[in-house]
This record gives structure tokens, sequence and C-alpha cells, in this order.
């Protein structure tokens, strides 16, 4: 595809930036696979590990590649002791992306060097990534609280030993598992703006930790993985279920945003949105309701009714939070659990992009003067 230099395309809205095997969306159709698996098939059937895999490798993989896999993550869970120190000496009042960022860059510093060109040394480095980010986010979490680190346990799968990390208990195995589909849901998406940046920053060869460093500052944004946060405070603040219709008047006449509503791809109900809700129903109807589920249900009825005819449906945004309100799990930490999924993602872009690499350059739309002239600072 050719662009005219002369043509600007605000947020690179529909150009291709590369080309992908990892992932596919049909925004129209409502369609998300992942290496040509639909995402109802994977969230039904399979694991985070296996889905991490399959990102990774375009293939679903056997029993034994699989154990190897899982075993590989667990002997990467625990932290070396000098980036806990890191993590501890962190200011409690910041927020968990930043210490995720910070967390990034000091395991890099205490790991080995990656060349990214050398597919072992990838995949080497993929799994202590992918193994160590929740045990970064609960470290952080726990220090900022005054509490003892917990070390990981070998027997649990990636979802149920974050929340082990992060509370100190063994999770209800439904609340794994919805934890676990969540991870699933969230793993990779084609090219949004983290993986965008994480392609960036890896095509100019760099190690592997300052690519999902930098994939941390995009997702960290409202407009991509900061919104199931906003979402969690819109419901906070219309306060109960017979304020909906109100509120929602309010926010159509005056054009203001509906949190975890509408998707910059999706043109129907985003699929991961579905899948989630399905065991978000589960989960409140085995532990109990709350006030923001309750309202959430009676926003979803009223804007659907209102606005679904011009294609505003829920985003996986709109039910995760709530699902993570219910397992306890603070606000603020929302959003790094999404870079505990993406992060599988990223990587797969990473070895991707390794593979036949070019350097990101594009160009731009000049707008300024030229010829000014020098003033010396005695005339200005």
């Amino acid at each position: 595809m050719t662009v005219k230099e002369n043509i600007l395309v605000p947020g690179l809205a529909g150009i291709p930036a590369a080309e992908s095997a990892v992932s596919y969306i049909d925004g129209q159709a409502g369609v998300l696979e992942y290496r040509g698996i639909p995402i109802e098939a994977l969230a039904e059937h399979s694991t985070f590990e296996e889905v991490a895999w399959l990102l990774l490798n375009g293939r679903l993989p056997t029993q034994a590649e699989l154990d190897e896999f899982e075993a590989k993550l667990i002997a990467n869970r625990t932290l070396p002791q000098g980036v806990l120190d890191t993590i501890a000496s962190l200011p409690g009042d910041g927020h968990p992306m930043a210490a995720l960022q910070v967390g990034y860059a000091a395991l890099g510093m205490h790991s080995p060097d990656v060349n990214a060109l050398d597919p072992g040394q990838r995949q080497e480095a993929i799994a202590r990534l992918i193994a160590a980010t929740p045990t970064l986010v609960a470290a952080f979490a726990r220090s900022r609280a005054g509490m003892d680190f917990v070390a990981p346990d070998p027997t649990l799968s990636t979802a149920a030993n974050f929340l082990w990390m992060l509370n100190g208990e063994k999770p209800e195995d439904l609340v794994g598992r919805v934890l676990d589909v969540a991870l699933i849901l969230h793993a990779d998406h084609t090219m949004n703006a983290s993986t965008f940046t994480a392609r960036v920053v890896a095509s100019t060869e760099s190690d592997p930790y300052s690519v999902c460093a930098s994939a941390i500052g995009s997702l960290k944004g409202p407009l991509h993985g900061g919104a199931n946060e906003r979402v969690l405070i819109q419901l906070e603040k219309i306060g109960s279920v017979d304020a909906v219709e109100g509120w929602l008047d309010q926010q159509i006449s005056a054009k203001g945003k509906i949190m975890g509503f509408g998707h910059r791809v999706y043109k129907t109900k985003d699929p991961r949105s579905t899948n989630l809700q399905l065991l978000a129903r589960e989960m409140f109807e085995t532990f109990g309701s709350t006030p923001m589920y309750d309202i959430a249900l009676k926003l979803e009825d009223a804007v659907v009714a209102r606005l679904g005819q011009k294609g505003i449906y829920p985003n996986v945004d709109f039910f995760s939070g709530i699902v993570y309100q219910k397992m306890g799990i603070p606000t603020d930490v929302f959003t790094p659990i999404f870079a505990i999924a993406r992060v599988a993602g990223w990587l797969s872009h990473w070895d991707e992009q390794m593979n036949d690499n070019r350097l990101f350059r594009p160009g731009q739309i000049f707008t300024g003067t030229h010829g000014a002239r020098y003033v010396p600072i005695s005339e200005r």
C-alpha cells in the first residue's frame, strides 16, 4: 500500500504497519482469532499458558511441549533479590504500571544479555518475561502495603499463582479460572497502540526488557489499558441502579464519554466481552452480587438500547474491572493485569519482527517555516 507524502492519516488509522500472523480481527463481524483459532474456543477450552505457547509458535502445543513450557515459566517466576530490592525501594504512592516499567528494567539488568537476532536467546528471554511479570506486579502491590513478598507456588497456574502472590491465599477454583480466561482474552489484539510501540522499539534491535517497558508506557494510558480503571470510577459516580438512566441521558446530551463502551475496531459487541460476561455472571451468582455489578448490567441494557444501532456495545474493559474488583484486586492493579496477559502478545510480535526486521522510520508532513533568520540574543 502506497501512501502519498502529503496525505495525513491521523493515528495511522487503518494503515498497515507490519505483516503478522499472530492474531486477526474482523471488527464488523465481531471476530477475534489467535493464530486462526476463534477466541471463544480458546476461552472455553484452553489455558493462558497454552495460549501463550500458541501465540509464540503458531500452533497448539503437544502435551510434552506444554509441560516443558510450563516448567520454564515456573522456573522463571522467582525474581533475583536485586530486583525485589529495587521494587521495595519504590515510593508506595506511585502507580503500579510505573513500578512495572522499573521492574522490567531491573530484571534486564539482572539477566543475561539477549542477542535479539538469536532465536534461542529470544525464547529464553520470552519465558523469563512472561513468568516474571505477575511476580513483579504482586511484589509491588504487597511492598507498598507494607507486607512481605509471597514466594510463587510451583503447583499453581499463572492466574492462580498471581492471586496467591497478591493476597497470600490460594483462590477458589472458579476465581482462578475466571482470571485465567481474562488473561487469555487480553493476550493479543493485533496492532494496538502498545503492540505497535513494542514493534517500533523491537525494530531497533533493542533488548526485550526495553521492548516490554516501552509497551507499558502505551498501555498505561487511559485510552488503552487504563480504561477498565475508569469504568469502575464511572460506575461509582453513577452510584445506584436507579440513577443509570438519568446519568446516561446527561452523558448523551453533553456528548460525554461512556467508558467501557465502543471500540476503535469493533462495530458490534466485543467478542472478548461476551466471554468474560458469561464467566462474570457465574462468579457473581456463586459468590454474591455487588452494587457495581448491578449498576453495570443496568448500564449495559440502557446503552445498547439507546446506542446499539450506532455500533456502540460493551468492550472487554467494561466487565474486566468489575470482575477484578470482586476478586478483591485494587483498582490501580487492573491495568498491570492487562500487562500480565499482553506480554505474551508483545513478545510474540517481537519474535516475529526479528524474523524479518526493518527499522520503523515513518515520514511526516512538515507544517513549519523555512529560511527563518537567526536573531542575535541582543536584538530579541
